[in-house]
């Protein structure tokens, strides 16, 4: 059996210090976000695809990012 110091990918669901440097946060930032997590075997866990899901929907620089209250009262 592999040890687990020997995987040579990224493993799929990460404790919070680890989901925290894989978005390059602190662990108390992290927390902030409200990404979901999976419980396994009693452990608070961060699904990669998750942080990758979040990540991707954060706006690039220079984008404008539209103000809520143009949603509720037009532009």
């Amino acid at each position: 059996m592999m040890a687990r110091a020997d995987l040579t990918f990224a493993p799929r669901l990460l404790p919070s210090p680890q989901a925290a440097a894989y978005l390059g946060v602190s662990e108390t930032t992290l927390r902030g976000l409200n990404i979901p997590r999976k419980v396994l075997g009693g452990k608070r866990l961060y699904d990669r695809l998750a942080l990758d899901e979040y990540a991707s929907g954060l706006p690039d620089e220079g984008e404008n990012r539209r103000n809520t209250c143009d949603d509720v009262f037009g532009d």
